[in-house]
């Protein structure tokens, strides 16, 4: 068991995950978390790394810290993502065993999984078919930190233990349209059509001088007049209404609010070891939704009175991408937040 003063590095404690991870840990009573901003200690610095820990030398390692983006991002700049997340998990999980650290939690992504792999995606299809090309190189380096976790445990005898989250949203989210991911785009764009329809331009303008719209649309915002800023938002599918979204609604997506995947990152971080675990396991409910449902969904707990439309000559995606649940529920471990509840309080916090 971990002790209540026992010293954490939560390493990505401004992201979505991290930040979660950090409201666990203090809701929990422990008190002794130690985060450091990018600015302040750089990650793919291989001595700066490694001076942090020699200096800190922290019992318990949660590595949630990784450059992110949406298809856009990994598409434009597939060098940085993977130089940059290899270079993070090489110097933090190194730095982890020269200094002694007790355990670490090293957490990936689903899309470490070969693009058409069987569903729901069991934990034994890592590396069985190709990947997705739009984001491999992330999906790379995620394999990477795994294997690296695997291997040293194996020669070292470390415990490093290796999640995988399925689709996040929660406090903290990113809500520009352009690199969003989708929970929180549908929900700001179902909010910004419902102030449209209301004629709230003062709860607009706020909305924009806090999140940036994206597309390069916000260089040409002027908060002075009303058309333009309908124009604005039109150009992002948010209109008196209607609601205009990609595809046709037909995939399914899971989606798990992050204050429930820090909840079974400390769970398996007090009571699971490395040889319980295995190479790595699925944090997931094990279950999804069609986006068709989903929207409908969003669009009530919102309060948006128009329409769904949607843009079929935009794509899809993937038509399905589900993980396996099987293991995290031998593990122990159920999520506690339903998709419902979860939305709604998100939203509530968005709002706020």
């Amino acid at each position: 068991m971990m002790d209540k003063n026992a010293k954490i590095y939560v390493a990505g404690h401004k992201g979505l995950v991290g930040s979660a991870i950090c409201r666990c840990l203090a809701k929990e009573g422990f008190t002794n978390i130690i985060v450091r901003n990018s600015s302040e200690l750089d990650l793919t610095n291989q001595v700066e790394t490694l001076n942090f820990f020699e200096k800190e030398k922290p019992e318990y390692v949660f590595l949630a810290a990784a450059k992110v983006g949406g298809i856009m991002a990994n598409q434009t700049y597939p060098a940085e993502f993977i130089y940059k997340n290899l270079m993070i998990a090489c110097n933090v999980i190194h730095s982890a065993y020269k200094t002694g650290v007790k355990k670490l939690l090293n957490l990936g992504s689903s899309c470490i999984y070969p693009r058409m792999a069987p569903q729901p995606m069991k934990e034994e299809c890592l590396l069985t078919g190709p990947l997705e090309t739009t984001n491999e190189a992330y999906a790379l380096a995620k394999i990477s930190a795994i294997k690296l976790c695997r291997y040293y445990n194996e020669q070292y005898g470390t415990n490093y233990i290796s999640v995988m989250p399925t689709n996040q949203y929660g406090i903290g989210d990113n809500f520009n349209m352009e690199t969003a991911h989708l929970l929180p785009m549908i929900i700001r764009r179902f909010h910004l059509a419902k102030l449209l329809s209301k004629n709230d331009f003062m709860g607009i303008k706020a909305d924009l001088k806090k999140y940036k719209l994206g597309w390069n649309l916000d260089k040409d915002i002027n908060f002075d007049d009303e058309e333009n800023l309908e124009r604005s938002l039109n150009a992002v599918g948010a209109y008196r209404d209607k609601v205009v979204l990609w595809g046709d609604g037909s995939v399914y997506r899971e989606m798990m609010c992050s204050d429930d995947l820090a909840d079974a990152c400390l769970y398996l971080m007090k009571n699971k070891d490395y040889k319980d675990i295995g190479e790595h396991v699925n944090i997931t409910s094990g279950t999804d939704i069609q986006l068709k449902d989903l929207f409908e969904k969003v669009k009530q707990i919102v309060g948006f009175k128009g329409l769904l439309e949607y843009d079929t000559t935009k794509p899809n995606g993937t038509p399905r991408k589900m993980m396996d649940d099987t293991k995290i529920k031998t593990l122990g471990w159920q999520p506690k937040i339903s998709l419902e509840h979860g939305i709604s309080d998100f939203y509530k916090w968005y709002c706020e």
